[in-house]
């Protein structure tokens, strides 16, 4: 669906990991054609490259210099996603420097007249966003959600790995000082634990098709 020249959306997508807004941003990204952010890959990305050089989260020098050099291309890598990278991911996740780096990054996408950023602070980060979604679902399905996922790339990956990994992830994230994860004031909240696939994107594009026509009348998209 092409909208309209004259029409401006903004939608940020929160969860812990395997809820769903992945899946979601990226189905709502395609259809309105709108440019698409995982901010959690930003971290995972920072995660890895400290990992592969043998950095501290300490050198400010090296971090300035990967934060800045970043490119939505960089984040297309498999590598990024291993236990390891997710583990170190939330503890540099908790480095306010860090955030403070890859924050500038975020708002300088979210300028862009069509966005949509996912990941575990978005909503709060951009308060004033059209529409802010925020899912959740039980521990056993995200595991196996994102179980599934993994064994593509990685085949001796267990799912007792992955289960700890996300809830030690997830424990980290709502705990942490900086920007923790939480609901954000006004969010439309989506349990996901017994919708499908299907089921939750036709929530979800309902939800953003009724945005747009309450904003813009119905005549949102372009012929």
């Amino acid at each position: 669906m092409k909208l309209k020249n004259n029409i401006k959306l903004l939608i940020t997508c929160d969860s812990g990991a395997g809820a769903g807004k992945t899946t979601s941003a990226k189905f709502l990204s395609k259809k309105f054609k709108l440019n698409l952010l995982t901010s959690g890959l930003l971290y995972r990305y920072v995660a890895y490259k400290l990992i592969a050089l043998n950095k501290k989260s300490s050198d400010i020098l090296f971090l300035k210099k990967i934060t800045k050099n970043i490119t939505l291309s960089l984040l297309k890598n498999n590598k990024l996603y291993t236990p390891k990278v997710t583990e170190f991911t939330s503890e540099i996740a908790k480095i306010k420097k860090i955030r403070i780096l890859l924050k500038k990054y975020q708002k300088n996408f979210a300028k862009k007249k069509l966005a949509i950023l996912e990941g575990r602070d978005m909503g709060v980060l951009f308060p004033d966003a059209d529409i802010k979604f925020f899912f959740k679902c039980s521990l056993k399905v995200a595991a196996r959600r994102r179980f599934k996922e993994l064994k593509k790339t990685n085949t001796k990956i267990t799912i007792k790995e992955v289960t700890k990994a996300i809830k030690f992830r997830n424990l980290n994230d709502t705990k942490r000082k900086n920007s923790p994860l939480r609901i954000p004031k006004g969010a439309v909240i989506v349990d996901t634990s017994k919708l499908n696939k299907k089921q939750m994107l036709g929530k979800i594009s309902k939800i953003v098709e009724e945005k747009l026509e309450k904003k813009y009348g119905r005549n949102y998209k372009a012929r």
